[in-house]
């Protein structure tokens, strides 16, 4: 199995179904870890023993930062404290229009499972008053590095 560390400053990977380009341009902010709110590095691998959940938000400019802020705030008190969770790490393109929530889970199963809890749907339409999101389920195929 290979396993890289990505560089802060920018991430590449290949995710089915998603444009490479637009994470390129995505600045990226602190990775959480389920067994603490420290800053960690996201590690990216390929393999089938970690889902990773994709989700990419339209945003107005103006409201960039507020789903940022939301999308952080909703790992740190919520997502983080799930059972399957490794890490999460939020991108805000350059452009402003953009958001990307990368995250990995041990299990798909992980992922249905705090889709059912109940703090979730209110979670949604925070998101959803700000951006509009598109969501991929992925396994990561490639990863390459220098």
């Amino acid at each position: 199995m290979s396993e890289i560390k990505p560089a802060s400053s920018r991430r590449a990977f290949v995710a089915t179904g998603l444009r490479a380009g637009v994470l390129l341009a995505a600045q990226a902010a602190p990775a959480y870890s389920q067994s603490s709110s420290s800053k960690m590095e996201a590690t990216i691998r390929t393999g089938g023993d970690v889902m990773t959940l994709v989700n990419v938000f339209t945003v107005e400019p103006e409201n960039q930062q507020k789903l940022v802020q939301l999308l952080k705030e909703g790992t740190m008190s919520f997502f983080s404290k799930q059972p399957g969770f490794i890490s999460s790490s939020v991108h805000a393109s350059k452009e402003g229009r953009r958001a990307i929530n990368y995250s990995q889970w041990r299990s798909a199963g992980d992922i249905e499972n705090f889709r059912g809890d109940p703090r979730f749907a209110p979670y949604v339409q925070s998101l959803a008053a700000l951006a509009k999101a598109e969501t991929i389920l992925c396994e990561v195929v490639e990863v390459n590095h220098a």
